[in-house]
């Protein structure tokens, strides 16, 4: 039986890493989905590989940043599937070189961070949510970060917004809880994706090959690892999971690193 049969999903940042991946699961499992990505080459290039698996997605250029593309996503999928039961808010940037600490932090960096990690989530929501609820009910992922619940620096802008993604899902999950629309967390850390080699590279402040394989299962994670856990949360068998903030970093982030 497969875990997602019937269901319509929504994976923001799906052209590549942890959101393809999770794509790539989900239509394992059954589900329909929905690439909303903002980058046309990887959106389409990410549609071409679904399909070719013999699985239903289609690829809609999102800036989920902006309220009239995210509204257009959810018109666009009511109109292709009738409904929409799985919405994993993936996208997510990080400013290297830009990003870091508040002092000098340039206030265009500021709000550009935020509109792509933090409002991205309120639109999505915002507009996602009552389809959910007049499909009858469904998941929201949610995307923070070892980030969100230690302190890493270099970063205060990105820190910022996963730390309140965290707070996010907490509240949204008393709020929609009772409508059967159920929102989770998922923290990654020291995923190797294309965003982790990037924003790693000539970083002063953070050497992630140190860190990560210091953590207690002493590697870096794999992006069909998370996306196993997406998969986990988007199914009927996390049915009494809501509010939970899940790590998925090794233990990096309750062992002591010297």
């Amino acid at each position: 039986m497969q875990r997602l049969r019937d269901k319509v999903a929504i994976i923001t940042g799906a052209g590549r890493g942890i959101g393809f991946a999770a794509a790539q699961a989900f239509i394992r499992e059954g589900a329909k989905v929905v690439i909303a990505e903002i980058n046309e080459e990887l959106g389409r290039g990410a549609e071409k590989k679904l399909r070719a698996t013999g699985g239903e997605a289609v690829f809609v250029r999102t800036d989920c940043s902006n309220s009239a593309d995210v509204q257009g996503l959810m018109v666009r999928t009511e109109k292709l599937y009738g409904g929409l039961h799985v919405l994993y808010n993936n996208a997510s940037v990080f400013l290297n070189k830009l990003d870091g600490p508040v002092s000098d932090l340039a206030e265009e960096t500021w709000a550009k961070v935020l509109a792509v990690n933090l409002n991205s989530v309120f639109l999505c929501c915002k507009y996602g949510i009552p389809l959910m609820i007049r499909s009858g009910g469904g998941s929201v992922i949610n995307t923070g970060s070892s980030a969100s619940v230690m302190g890493i620096p270099g970063c205060d802008a990105y820190t910022a917004t996963k730390g309140a993604t965290v707070a996010l899902t907490r509240s949204m999950a008393v709020e929609f809880g009772p409508r059967k629309v159920r929102v989770n967390c998922i923290c990654p850390a020291g995923i190797e994706t294309e965003m982790v080699k990037a924003s790693n590279l000539d970083n002063p402040n953070f050497d992630a090959a140190y860190f990560f394989k210091r953590a207690p299962l002493g590697r870096f994670g794999t992006p069909e690892e998370v996306a196993n856990l997406a998969l986990f949360l988007a199914s009927d068998e996390s049915s009494y999971l809501n509010g939970a903030i899940i790590r998925a970093d090794g233990g990096i982030t309750v062992a002591p690193i010297s």
